[in-house]
């Protein structure tokens, strides 16, 4: 285990260096944007920037209206969709219209906002730290729930002169969303309802091999690995990257039984799920970066605090002085107060269903809990599966309606 570890942890590192490499081997092909994906595809989109309270600034792309002129000019009803770990707004188009979330709530009616958390490839800019400065990374989701997610909503309120709106996350993107409502209860007032697509919050039956080799390395805080793997941008979007799930994933691979062993080894089983054209084009800009403490951060409510929801563990004396105690502060989940539905499934590698019934018990309030009909629906379907219109969207649309009464 240890030696996969260190393959995966090298894989990450090599993938960082080459990002920052002037050598024209390492560059990409020009950037097809969030918002060209979907003006390629009809829809008119806005690319928005806003600032956080410590200067990091925030991509968010727009869609206001879609190809159905019956909405255009009525009242849409804004919702904002908040992408995973390693992730970024790209991923609510995969599937193209009529099956991804993005383009069924635009032509449902809805005002839809795809934002992008801190680091990701749309949002890679600090008014005052360099992007190549540690201190650009110091920061896991606790960051995002807090500082993110907040900005954005109050950006999107001011704009759309709305009092509430809407929100839909997947995976770390629900993470985040419970820090928020955890840690910020104001924006209970703000949200007409919320949709938690792979909820993610507790891991103490986690089976994604993942956790299992790297928790041995980063599961406890203040070790080696720790110190040396800790605030530093890991699997950035690059050539390297790109060509290895290109050879892996693509829609006639050379090598597929490598990415059905990377769909084991990360999401769980059933990667006969998989829209491979859907696939393919999230391929194009994922991964999209994210800060090594995100991911150390999950580790942790695996190992040390498993059973645990969290904030960060840096060991007994850096917890005493951050936190004023011995252990890091739990989020508190009943806390979450506005309208909030899960919708999880049986064969989630990183959110194993326990887990999320653990999360289900302590988040009191929820409005209810979808659980995919699929048996193999596993934790990436939920973005790339050939029904995930029938199996999730849907279901989220419909609950979603149930609080809108303006449409």
């Amino acid at each position: 285990m240890h030696v996969l570890a260190i393959l995966l942890i090298c894989l990450g590192i090599l993938a960082s260096a080459l990002a920052d490499t002037e050598e024209p081997a390492c560059k990409l092909k020009e950037l097809i944007k969030t918002d060209e994906r979907a003006q390629r595809n009809g829809y008119p989109t806005e690319s928005h920037f806003v600032t956080t309270s410590d200067g990091y600034i925030l991509n968010l792309y727009r869609i206001p209206n879609s190809q159905n002129v019956e909405y255009r000019n009525v009242n849409r009803p804004a919702i904002l969709l908040q992408h995973g770990l390693f992730s970024n707004s790209d991923c609510w188009l995969s599937g193209g219209p009529g099956n991804a979330l993005a383009y069924l709530l635009a032509d449902a009616g809805f005002d839809v906002w795809l934002g992008n958390a801190r680091g990701n490839i749309y949002s890679r800019n600090n008014t005052v730290i360099s992007l190549k400065n540690p201190k650009f990374w110091r920061f896991d989701w606790h960051e995002i729930g807090t500082i993110d997610l907040p900005t954005m909503i109050d950006y999107i309120l001011d704009k759309t002169g709305e009092e509430k709106i809407h929100y839909a996350g997947h995976s770390q993107g629900t993470t985040a969303y419970f820090v928020m409502m955890s840690e910020r209860k104001e924006y209970n007032d703000k949200i007409k309802s919320a949709h938690m697509l792979a909820p993610c919050a507790f891991f103490e039956h986690a089976t994604s091999a993942v956790f299992k080799i790297l928790r041995p390395l980063v599961g406890k805080p203040g070790g080696m690995w720790n110190q040396v793997l800790g605030n530093m941008e890991f699997l950035p979007l690059n050539r390297f990257i790109n060509r290895l799930s290109d050879t892996a994933c693509g829609l006639e691979p050379s090598m597929q039984f490598l990415c059905k062993d990377m769909w084991l080894l990360f999401a769980g089983d059933g990667y006969k799920n998989t829209n491979l054209t859907a696939l393919q084009e999230l391929l194009e800009t994922h991964p999209g970066g994210a800060s090594s403490n995100q991911g150390i951060h999950y580790v942790q409510l695996s190992g040390h605090n498993a059973g645990r929801f969290c904030q960060m563990d840096y060991g007994e004396k850096k917890n005493n002085k951050l936190y004023g105690q011995p252990t890091p502060p739990e989020y508190n989940l009943e806390n979450i107060m506005a309208p909030t539905y899960l919708y999880s499934s049986n064969n989630d590698g990183l959110c194993n269903p326990k887990d999320v019934d653990t999360l289900a018990s302590k988040a009191i309030h929820l409005a209810g809990h979808y659980h995919v009909p699929d048996p193999t629906f596993n934790h990436l379907d939920f973005i790339v599966a050939k029904h995930m219109r029938e199996m999730v969207n849907d279901p989220v649309i419909e609950n979603i309606l149930k609080h809108e009464n303006s449409l």
